[in-house]
């Protein structure tokens, strides 16, 4: 088993964890089902299941490996920067949100333009080789957060071991596949024009965050000069 650090881990709001996976959960459900306008989907309950039994399973070894980053995620901090905050709350939320929802007025209603299942296995590949790769990501980073932030009070440093050795930002090199690969597992090639909307926006707040980390993490700018690229080896 890998372990990140002899500390004890941080104690994780309990409370807190269980309101924000309820209410993600319930989002989730509903941003699939009343757009469909019906709940005999069977696409929309397959991926619900695929995806609530992965998340289970990856919260269960986050949990052995890397508790911290748990806690991390969950209690209480700071609140995020200016930009972050707006790119999350007018870019980020509302475009991973179409992306249920058009997917399920196009598979689950409309039909606009049916795909076969093979399709579907093809959306649940890339799926499974973000959330492989974005667990790998976040299982040897303790500070892997949702907001961009310094963790002086975690006693934030720079972290270059794993997918970190390749390229600096892995989450989100990840986070393409997942997004990309989450229409097409639910059968919707037009949910795909939300996704990529997406894409360019992960760019963005790749670029501030790396600026922001060489401008106030210790060791950020040096490792810059280890490993070169941003996103995808020997391109950027």
């Amino acid at each position: 088993m890998v372990t990140i650090s002899d500390q004890p881990p941080e104690p994780i709001d309990r409370r807190r964890l269980i309101i924000s996976t309820v209410s993600s959960l319930l989002i989730f459900v509903l941003c699939l089902f009343v757009p469909a306008g019906t709940l005999e989907w069977f696409r929309g309950w397959l991926f619900c299941f695929l995806m609530v039994a992965a998340s289970v399973v990856v919260m269960l070894y986050l949990g052995r490996v890397n508790p911290d980053v748990i806690a991390g995620r969950v209690n209480r901090h700071e609140r995020p920067r200016r930009w972050d905050l707006l790119l999350g709350l007018l870019g980020f939320l509302p475009t991973m949100l179409a992306i249920l929802i058009v997917a399920a007025l196009d598979d689950g209603r409309y039909h606009w333009f049916p795909v076969r299942w093979w399709v579907c296995v093809l959306g649940y590949a890339l799926v499974t080789t973000g959330m492989v790769g974005l667990t790998w990501a976040v299982s040897v980073n303790k500070f892997f957060d949702q907001s961009v932030r310094i963790q002086t009070d975690r006693g934030h440093k720079v972290i270059d071991i794993g997918p970190y050795a390749i390229i600096r930002h892995p989450g989100y090199a990840f986070g393409f596949l997942l997004f990309v690969g989450i229409p097409v597992a639910l059968g919707s090639l037009w949910a795909l024009i939300p996704a990529i909307l997406l894409c360019p926006l992960l760019v963005m707040r790749t670029v501030w965050e790396d600026q922001t980390l060489q401008a106030e993490l210790p060791g950020y700018k040096e490792y810059t000069q280890r490993v070169k690229y941003r996103l995808i080896p020997g391109v950027w």
